[in-house]
C-alpha cells in the first residue's frame, strides 16, 4: 500500500503487548513497511534507562527511528508514517473535514481510552490488585459512543465515513481486549461486528494477548 519504502528498516521500540504499540505495528503491516522491533520491557524499567530517555524523555513506548527521524507518541507516529509513505491514503486523507473527524477519535484514544480500557488491560496483564470502577465506567461510556458511531454507518461500517482509517487502528486493540479486562461486549453488537472488519484489513497484524 505504501508508495515508497524506508531507506532502511524502521527501528521500532515497543512492548509487544501494548495497545499503543500495536497501533503503529498494525499500520506498518498495512503499509508494508519493513521494521526492526526492539523490545522495551516496562516491567524491568527499560523505559527509564538513559539510552531510551534520549529517544523519548517521557519514557514511553512506542518510539520509532526512521533513518534519523525519531518520533514518539503512537498517534503522532501513525500520522507521520501515512503522510511520509502513503500520502493521500484514505487512512489519513487530505480532505480536512474527514481528517478532523479521524482526529476526534485519536483524541478519544489519548483520553477516554487511555484512562479507561488501556488502564484495565495494564492491570489485567500485570495481575494488579487495584479498584477499577472509574476505568470501567470510562470504558463503557466510550463503548456506547463507538456503538452509536458504528450503528450510524450501517453494515460494513468503520468509525469514520465507512472506510478504514487511523481512527479504527487507534481504538481497536484496547477495545478488542475489554472482555478479558472485565468489560463484556455483548451489549455492543456493532463493535463486535467492527472488530473482525478491522482485522480483515490487508496487512493487519494481531495484538499479542499475554505477557511472556
Amino acid at each position: 500500500m505504501s508508495n515508497t519504502l524506508p531507506v532502511r528498516p524502521i527501528r521500532f521500540y515497543r512492548m509487544a503487548t501494548s495497545g499503543h504499540c500495536h497501533r503503529v505495528e498494525a499500520l506498518m503491516g498495512i503499509l508494508g513497511l519493513p521494521f526492526e522491533p526492539i523490545e522495551i520491557d516496562l516491567r524491568q524499567g527499560d523505559q527509564r534507562q538513559p539510552a531510551f530517555l534520549a529517544l523519548n524523555p517521557f519514557g514511553q513506548v512506542p518510539v520509532i527511528d526512521d533513518n534519523g527521524v525519531v518520533l514518539a507518541d503512537s498517534n503522532s507516529i501513525m500520522i507521520y508514517l501515512v503522510q511520509r509513505y502513503a500520502p493521500g491514503s484514505s487512512l489519513w486523507p487530505d480532505d480536512s473535514a474527514t481528517a478532523a473527524r479521524i482526529h476526534r477519535w485519536l483524541s478519544a484514544a489519548a483520553g477516554q481510552l487511555a484512562f479507561g480500557a488501556a488502564v484495565l488491560r495494564f492491570v489485567t496483564l500485570l495481575k494488579l490488585s487495584k479498584p477499577c470502577d472509574e476505568e470501567i465506567a470510562r470504558a463503557t461510556t466510550l463503548c456506547s459512543l463507538m456503538e452509536q458511531a458504528l450503528e450510524s454507518g450501517g453494515d460494513g461500517a468503520f468509525l469514520v465515513d465507512g472506510i478504514p482509517t487511523l481512527a479504527d487502528l487507534s481504538m481497536y486493540a484496547y477495545t478488542k481486549h475489554l472482555p478479558g479486562s472485565g468489560v463484556p461486549l455483548y451489549n455492543y453488537p456493532a463493535i463486535r461486528a467492527w472488530l473482525p472488519r478491522v482485522e480483515a484489513i490487508p496487512g493487519f497484524v494481531p495484538l499479542r494477548g499475554v505477557l511472556e
